[in-house]
């Protein structure tokens, strides 16, 4: 009996010191708007996966710088003729018949070579090309991460928005939840003691059914606004962010006539910077492939040591080493291939072409992209302020339909009417708010002109 309990108490113990280290590896994060965009630009896993590239960009850049450098090798050769080739020798040599031949072997049975060579690139029109290219791809790989960086900036905002429209989304529906319940049961009342039809009754129950299922779909949404939320991040979606902001504050600061009046020059957008990246680097591989038409001249100094043994005395003092050396030059000179060059050029120059027209049409589409982000920010402001009014004036007519309802001068389904019509402009208005502020970021992102080295 005491083993059993002893038992029970450890199975207790064991599960609340797993509780306890689960709740200290959950974190909560409070965080404003602002907070949230820094915090998701220096966590969230693509904008880290970005900044591996840039670091990667960087090895690439060396790699290519010493292509051009010395370059050391070293090596060490050891053989053992398990059975030593044989040469034939005229007989003559040693007193013999002629025409015959006596066969004999040269050299020692073992053998032990170690060199150094020092190799030395002269002249090569393709380590010009990519040293000139170097820049170009590291500045990809910039613009690649600053591109990333207003992507992660939008994502966050819009994840933070919806949350926000999640939370008060739920909270005005309790409201209204409990309004309607209220409202239910006192005409159920008044229809017990005879002074309404069931009617009325059984079309507040409908209305009010269709509130408490908008409630609880509305509290799964919010569940899965929090985790997109953590995902933007780039936190574990168990642990828990508080939000510091309100949608209405942030809305009225989203409030930004003069952004409608910003201008900027078209080869600042990341995007059109982006294709430029694109053309740039399509012309580097154009004249990279017409270098390769160039010769080659390396140069190296080689310098060693032999030794030569009928037994492995190598490593003895007494064993003897000849030293030997050799210094040269090597040139190559490409000739004739063919045409397989000469088509080589053609294929990467219409990929320059083409990289040149997707520059201009990018240059076109970031110009229209600005103009509709801006009719579109434009309407979100509009439509904004009309969803306001149209909330005061819904409000006003369900206040005046509950007070006729109850004195008999309005029916139920009049009631009802102007319930759904409320519910709607609220609704209506919640997600105006969210409107403006994704419209304004998307605003925001053409008009960017950041670069990587501005922001670090």
């Amino acid at each position: 009996m005491k083993i059993k309990k002893i038992k029970t108490l450890s199975f207790l113990l064991l599960f609340a010191a797993n509780l306890f280290a689960q709740q200290d590896s959950l974190k909560v994060y409070k965080l404003s708007l602002q907070e949230a965009i820094t915090f998701g630009i220096e966590n969230n896993y693509q904008s880290r996966i970005a900044q591996k590239d840039i670091e990667m960009a960087l090895k690439q850049k060396w790699e290519i710088i010493s292509q051009g450098l010395p370059q050391i090798t070293g090596g060490v050769d050891y053989q053992n003729y398990l059975k030593q080739p044989v040469t034939l020798l005229p007989a003559e040599i040693t007193g013999g018949d002629p025409g015959t031949f006596v066969p004999v072997t040269f050299g020692t049975k073992q053998s032990m070579n170690a060199t150094a060579t020092w190799n030395q690139l002269l002249f090569d029109g393709s380590y010009i090309v990519g040293i000139q290219s170097v820049q170009t791809l590291l500045q990809i790989s910039k613009n690649a991460k600053t591109k990333t960086d207003l992507q992660i900036k939008e994502g966050v905002i819009n994840a933070y928005g919806n949350v926000l429209l999640a939370e008060e989304s739920v909270s005005i529906l309790n409201k209204n939840v409990k309004t309607l319940q209220k409202t239910f049961e006192d005409t159920q009342k008044i229809y017990e003691n005879g002074l309404t039809e069931q009617e009325d009754v059984e079309q507040l129950e409908i209305t009010l059914l269709g509130l408490k299922n908008n409630l609880a779909k509305s509290e799964r949404m919010r569940n899965i606004a929090y985790e997109m939320l953590n995902m933007s991040l780039g936190i574990p979606v168990e642990n828990e962010v508080v939000l510091t902001d309100n949608l209405e504050e942030l809305s009225m600061k989203y409030f930004d006539l003069a952004l409608l009046s910003k201008n900027i020059p078209v080869e600042e957008n990341i995007d059109y910077r982006i294709a430029k990246n694109s053309a740039e680097s399509a012309e580097i591989q154009v004249k990279l492939q017409k270098a390769k038409a160039l010769p080659t001249l390396t140069g190296f100094v080689n310098y060693g040591y032999q030794g030569f043994s009928d037994d492995f005395t190598f490593l003895e003092d007494q064993q003897e080493y000849f030293s030997q050396s050799v210094l040269g030059v090597s040139l190559n000179i490409p000739i004739f291939s063919s045409g397989m060059r000469s088509s080589k050029t053609q294929q990467r120059e219409i990929e320059y072409e083409q990289a040149l027209l997707e520059l201009e049409r990018t240059e076109n589409e970031v110009k229209r992209q600005i103009n509709t982000a801006k009719s579109e920010y434009e309407f979100s402001l509009e439509n904004y302020q009309n969803a306001k009014k149209n909330l005061e004036l819904a409000e006003r007519v369900e206040n005046k339909n509950q007070i006729k309802f109850f004195e008999g001068l309005a029916s139920s389904f009049e009631l009802s009417e102007a319930q759904r019509q409320l519910y709607n402009a609220q609704q209506n208005y919640l997600q105006a708010m969210l409107d403006v502020i994704s419209a304004k970021v998307s605003l925001e992102n053409l008009l960017d002109t950041r670069t990587y080295k501005d922001e670090n």
